[in-house]
């Protein structure tokens, strides 16, 4: 069952005469694939179960739709909508027996009882509890109780498995086994689920997609590792992890990344913007130590956790006042208040200070050569420059490609994304660095309805060059 959320809003009036009304869930839009395992995530107070609720039909929304495939089911009761709910809180009968608590929902549906009880027994042996049928609620520990409650919502057979916050009462032991158990549940049965958590580590561990909540306001979706690699915002940055983040204050000055005086980042396609404030996200397994690195922290005492061992430290610059360091236990340390660390280029996150947003590196890298005061990539020649002659890299933001049909760069065009305003274009080039080049040209753009290979030209000021033996950042690059 294919589940799509179109501008989904859940505004609560205010309780208080005057006072202002909650907007629980804004303007929401989500497309969850049929089969799907995906994950609310975000703090109490985001909308995340708001808007669980809204699809399980136990909320009306303000505004917006939801859709079933292709069925509208906004306003269907919620009975109707083949949806089956787990609960935190388990909402077992204590005074029936469990085979009695999973056939509740076929009693109700006026199934014959024997087809029911096996019906029952089939959704027990699914969450292994066949043997507990016999038992009452209160002879049962919580995670069997959690699998009573689960069993319960599957004997229906439900086109869409709603999940809030099911492992939140559970010990941490109990926890981790009965989240491999609804990763197990939802691989057999295939059913479209969604499912609610606060834990960043759980959601991460269980779900195909993930989408991180603030203020009712959805922040990002994606695959989980993707999102803890590439977090759009500061926010979503500091959510996800385990040590969090570790965010300084810092400053982009000269095309150098600045923590307090001391310049961390040499990675070429790391500085290519304007001098501006920035906050500056480092993951704690983005330290590498090295007596001569480029940035110093004040340690304050040294944890060996099995492989790994973590230096607590602390800077002048951090916003938070323990800075954690997760580097191979194998590494020795000198007895000393102060180490010298390097960054690993793909663990460092800038986002603006003005704005928490992520100032990101230019999506696409290419290899190429300046030669005859011409930049080139491959055998095309994509913009002029007085620098010498030298291979290089160059770097070119997603919104600094330009349509032209007769244009200095070819890509082979795979996908044409329309969104407010613009288009996204997913191509490929032999001379990129990455698998993939994105483009976002203007939305007025009139492309050729059958993709392929495709000319665009570059706009001078969305494009970096770096020298490919030091990957220096070259001054002059973006003449």
């Amino acid at each position: 069952m294919r589940i799509s959320i179109q501008h989904l809003t859940k505004i609560f009036p205010s309780r208080n005469r005057g006072g202002k009304a909650v907007h629980a869930v804004e303007d929401m839009n989500i497309e969850i694939p049929s089969g799907g395992l995906v994950g609310l995530l975000g703090p109490s107070g985001c909308g995340k179960s708001t808007t669980l609720f809204m699809l399980s039909g136990l909320e009306s929304p303000s505004s917006g739709k939801i859709l079933f495939d292709d069925q509208d089911v906004t306003t269907l009761a919620a009975e109707k909508r083949g949806v089956g709910l787990v609960f935190q809180n388990y909402a077992l009968y204590p005074h029936m027996t469990v085979q009695q608590n999973i056939r509740f929902p076929l009693d109700n549906m006026r199934i014959k009882k024997e087809e029911g009880n096996a019906r029952a027994l089939d959704a027990a042996r699914l969450v292994q509890i066949e043997d507990l049928m016999a038992r009452k609620p209160s002879e049962l520990s919580g995670g069997q109780q959690q699998r009573v409650a689960i069993a319960r919502a599957l004997v229906k057979m439900p086109n869409v498995l709603l999940l809030d916050e099911p492992l939140s009462n559970l010990d941490a032991r109990l926890r981790l086994q009965t989240r491999e158990e609804i990763k197990r549940i939802q691989r057999t049965t295939g059913i479209t689920t969604v499912f609610v958590t606060h834990d960043q580590e759980e959601a991460m561990s269980i779900c195909d997609t993930m989408v991180v909540m603030k203020l009712g306001i959805v922040q990002q979706v994606g695959a989980p590792q993707d999102i803890y690699d590439d977090p759009n915002n500061l926010f979503v940055a500091n959510f996800l992890g385990t040590p969090p983040i570790n965010i300084f204050k810092g400053k982009i000055a000269g095309g150098k990344v600045y923590i307090g005086e001391e310049a961390i980042g040499e990675a070429p396609w790391e500085t290519p913007y304007d001098d501006q404030d920035v906050f500056v996200g480092i993951r704690p397994e983005g330290f590498i130590y090295d007596a001569n690195g480029a940035f110093t922290l004040n340690v304050d005492h040294i944890e060996v956790m099995g492989r790994d061992k973590s230096v607590v430290a602390s800077h002048e610059c951090s916003t938070k006042p323990i800075v954690r360091s997760i580097i191979d236990s194998d590494i020795v340390l000198p007895a000393s208040n102060q180490l010298k660390f390097n960054v690993k280029p793909n663990k460092l996150f800038l986002f603006s200070a003005a704005t928490e947003e992520r100032v990101k590196y230019p999506a696409n890298v290419f290899k190429g050569k300046i030669e005859g005061g011409k930049i080139y990539i491959g055998e095309e020649a994509v913009a002029d420059t007085q620098l010498e002659d030298r291979e290089v890299y160059i770097g070119i933001c997603p919104d600094g490609f330009v349509y032209d049909e007769n244009g200095a760069l070819t890509l082979q065009v795979n996908s044409i994304e329309e969104g407010e305003g613009s288009k996204t274009l997913a191509a490929a080039h032999t001379n990129s660095e990455k698998p993939g080049v994105k483009c976002i040209i203007g939305g007025a753009a009139e492309l050729p309805a059958e993709l392929g290979a495709l000319k665009f030209n570059i706009k001078p000021n969305k494009l970096s060059l770096y020298d490919a033996e030091t990957r220096e950042r070259l001054s002059n690059g973006r003449e």
